[in-house]
């Protein structure tokens, strides 16, 4: 299984930061502006994008983290039962912006699912798409990022996998084809 580097750590680091002072062109102080990462690789990017943000700010940013494990449409079918992630929104969206994170923008169900947990939460004004990877070619549903770290065009058997340096040891994107066993 070759693996091709989308983002070294640099460009991942530089990919960051771009996409920190895109939230703040848009949402200025974030005053009536949330950020939720979705369970379980979202929530790597809201931790490192919340960092940065609050470094550039100087002030705390509101953040949650929400698990969409039942509100997916697979997650009955699946051989293996699911662990939920916990869900951490000790705020009120109503009337919010919300701007929702993930890794990376397939197919468009995970951010499906999030739209519609996150309604449990109340109503918010209006809510964006940030996501590190787009994976533009495959949509099963009309969602699109608004704010996008970069835009990778690949097979549907190819895999694009987000790795930080706080869980694999360096910040980095890699492309690959897993290997199929048989």
């Amino acid at each position: 299984m070759e693996k091709q580097v989308i983002l070294n750590s640099k460009h991942f680091e530089l990919t960051i930061n771009r996409l920190c002072y895109q939230l703040i062109e848009r949402h200025n102080d974030f005053s009536n502006t949330v950020l939720i990462g979705l369970q379980p690789r979202g929530v790597n990017v809201l931790e490192r994008i919340k960092t940065q943000l609050e470094t550039i700010l100087g002030k705390e940013v509101v953040c949650g983290k929400l698990d969409i494990t039942f509100y997916r449409d697979d997650f009955r079918r699946r051989e293996t039962p699911i662990i939920p992630s916990t869900t951490n929104i000790d705020f009120v969206i109503e009337n919010k912006k919300v701007v929702l994170m993930d890794d990376v923008l397939f197919t468009g169900r995970t951010i499906r699912s999030g739209l519609d947990a996150l309604l449990a939460y109340g109503r918010p004004e209006k809510v964006e798409l940030l996501s590190m990877i787009d994976r533009r070619f495959k949509r099963d549903l009309p969602i699109q990022a608004d704010y996008v770290g970069k835009t990778v065009d690949t097979l549907i058997s190819e895999r694009v996998s987000v790795e930080w340096k706080e869980i694999e040891g360096e910040d980095k994107v890699i492309l690959f084809t897993p290997e199929i066993n048989g």
